[in-house]
């Protein structure tokens, strides 16, 4: 072949490879901004992104889709959408600090973060918030007005009363992204990382859920406010924003030769931040200089950004641990010896799935690279030696039962197929350990699904012996010895409890807190006598019906719950439940139910509670009504509305029981 041949030869292969790199982007892209989810780390999409650039440079081709032409996600929801005034550019980047150098020349530059959210331009018209669109694909946006009104910290007036256009970020923190995550009962939808909870939440269709996710916005750049004099500064455009009620992105006027001492103070921050932030943003303070500079096809010549340069350190993969969680999926997590990342020492990254396992090849035993995204996650970002993927367990670490690989999408995962499964109870065992039943503090949903996941607990019993994993436990993120102590206090006071405690811990269908009392206190048998209550037995205890009398022999019916009850027995002491002297406390009391209930089956089982207790409950609120109870007391619901009218007083549930564990709730 001649030289002429090799070099077509050569061209053609670096076009396929611009292809591949498009498509592979795209779909990165479209995962991650669209769909909220991760299909690659930020590590591997950065280091193909500058792969197709130097293609593009080198070949002076730029292939239609590509994503150094198009940024930012396609608008696909159902909200209103709009067009930008003008096109809202991404940043030219570099991690290198002599670029941000040489980019400064000889002009101050405003620093300051560069945040991980969503990008959200704002409109004020006549001291008022009129107007909040997301920056979409750069040219069209989605309107979430609405959506905004209900972030934690927007003025939705101000002083400034011309039409007032500026830029911000929209994110969530990370102690926010925890509880949020926590909150949500499949482990198989919780949120990957704070920057795709802040995009499903902004771009929700309902301010109801936007309110309760705790959105924050940061401005970080002023568009338009005519008749302002800001002396010719970004700096001051920053901090005249902050004047009007906003709050602003940190921020610091730095001279050329200081660059690379503020970069460093910036990077010394990070770890301590509540915020994402992938890097930071430089800025000409001088606006006429920046604005005389124009832009380019796609970024603007005024400003850099300046992404870490991820600190990688090598190790060896020593382990695979597969974790499992509540709907079966059992996740890959990499334990490898210990390096030190960012100021901590770190040995866990999660991989996700079967599929980022097979394309990184990991084999335990391989030399890997890892690193921290953003400074803060454990990620692995490629893998040195390559051995491949082996021992994928055909047994569920936790219950023993049949695995199987399944195609979720463009994935593949593993799931364990025992419907039994320990790992997917634990909705049981949360309620086992919440307040009303055992009462053990310290041991939440997400604590629950690790200690599970790591054989800590198989059954209830295995709960009041988690001093047999004390290192295991204080060596656990989020855990040390002040942590570890805590919870076994905990666990200690839990083995003092009373019947209906212990009975309403087992999670029989039906059986609430009011129930399992009532059903204590009338039948009147010794904890060891419980199982064998009949039919007959409960359907004579007032509020007990034939479902849940039925619901309550099965249970016991069943020789594995019968055992269960037998070893709790063996851990707890049963004491008598102090005898209640108000047992009829509430006669002459008229109370309304609104709302959910937490502490109840239902709205039902309350009700009956108050019954039990002489009281009455009617369904609305008149001038006879003692007390209405609602969990909302804020809420403006009808019902609410005439209990502040009439000056009835408003309790929420804790408030209820508090009170009624007092004693005479008519004398409150």
């Amino acid at each position: 072949m001649s030289g002429t041949e090799n070099r077509k030869a050569e061209t053609t292969q670096k076009r396929q490879r611009m292809q591949e790199l498009v498509d592979l982007l795209n779909q990165a892209g479209r995962a991650y901004y669209q769909e909220s989810r991760e299909i690659m780390s930020n590590y591997e999409y950065d280091a193909l992104y500058d792969e197709l650039v130097q293609l593009e440079e080198e070949l002076h081709v730029t292939l239609a889709g590509s994503p150094t032409i198009h940024v930012g996600y396609e608008v696909v929801s159902e909200l209103p959408k709009e067009r930008h005034e003008s096109p809202m550019l991404s940043l030219d980047k570099t991690k290198d600090v002599e670029d941000l150098r040489a980019f400064a020349g000889e002009h101050d530059v405003v620093m300051s973060w560069k945040m991980d959210g969503l990008t959200i331009v704002l409109t004020y018209q006549n001291g008022e918030l009129a107007k909040a669109v997301t920056r979409g694909n750069g040219e069209v946006g989605e309107v979430i007005t609405g959506n905004a009104r209900v972030f934690k910290n927007i003025p939705l007036r101000i002083p400034y009363e011309g039409e007032l256009i500026l830029r911000g970020e929209a994110v969530i923190g990370y102690r926010d992204f925890e509880r949020i995550n926590q909150e949500i009962p499949d482990a198989d939808a919780r949120y990957k990382n704070p920057r795709n909870l802040c995009s499903g939440s902004v771009r929700q269709r309902s301010s109801e859920i936007t309110a309760k996710r705790n959105v924050q916005f940061y401005a970080f750049s002023l568009v338009r406010a005519e008749g302002v004099d800001f002396h010719n500064s970004r700096a001051f455009q920053l901090d005249w924003l902050k004047g009007q009620g906003f709050d602003v992105v940190e921020h610091y006027v730095v001279a050329p030769a200081d660059i690379e001492a503020e970069v460093i103070k910036f990077s010394e921050k990070i770890a301590q931040n509540d915020f994402p932030s992938d890097g930071l943003v430089l800025i000409y303070d001088d606006i006429r200089y920046g604005e005389s500079l124009g832009r380019t096809a796609k970024f603007p010549r005024d400003s850099y950004a300046f992404k870490w340069a991820d600190e990688t350190r090598e190790t060896i993969l020593r382990q695979i641990e597969w974790s499992p969680s509540r709907t079966g999926l059992i996740n890959p997590v990499a334990i490898f010896d210990p390096v030190e990342l960012e100021g901590t020492t770190v040995s866990r990254a999660s991989v996700h799935n079967i599929s980022i396992m097979e394309e990184l090849k990991l084999g335990v035993g391989d030399r890997i690279e890892v690193y921290k995204a953003n400074m803060i996650i454990p990620q692995i970002a490629r893998n040195l030696t390559g051995s491949g993927v082996r021992d994928i367990p055909e047994a569920c670490p936790v219950c023993q039962g049949r695995t199987e690989i399944r195609q979720d999408g463009s994935a593949k995962t593993l799931y364990c197929t025992n419907p039994e499964c320990q790992a997917k109870q634990i909705k049981a065992y949360a309620l086992f350990v919440s307040r009303d039943a055992m009462n053990m503090e310290g041991l939440s949903e997400a604590t629950l699904e690790k200690f599970i996941a790591r054989g800590f607990i198989r059954t209830y019993d295995d709960l009041f012996h988690l001093d047999r994993y004390k290192e295991e436990i204080q060596e656990m993120e989020g855990f040390g010895e002040k942590s570890y102590q805590n919870l076994m206090e905990s666990v200690e006071k839990a083995r003092a409890t009373t019947l209906p405690r212990l009975l309403y811990s087992l999670g029989i269908p039906g059986i609430g807190v009011a129930n399992a009392r009532v059903i204590c206190r009338e039948t009147g048998v010794s904890p060891e006598e419980m199982p064998d209550l009949t039919e007959e037995d409960l359907s004579a205890v007032s509020g007990v019906g034939g479902v849940i009398a039925k619901a309550y022999v099965d249970y016991f019916g069943d020789e594995k719950h019968r055992k269960v009850y037998r070893e709790l027995l063996g851990e707890v002491h049963v004491e008598q439940e102090a005898s209640d002297e108000g047992e009829r406390n509430l006669e002459g009391t008229t109370f309304v139910i609104t709302g959910s209930v937490e502490h109840f089956a239902n709205r039902s089982e309350l009700k009956s509670l108050i019954e039990s207790r002489g009281g009455k409950v009617t369904g609305s609120v008149t001038s006879k009504t003692s007390y209405l109870i609602n969990n909302d007391a804020a809420s403006t619901s009808s019902k609410n509305r005439k209990a502040k009218e009439l000056g009835i007083p408003i309790l929420t549930e804790e408030q209820f029981l508090q009170m009624l564990e007092q004693g005479d709730v008519r004398a409150l």
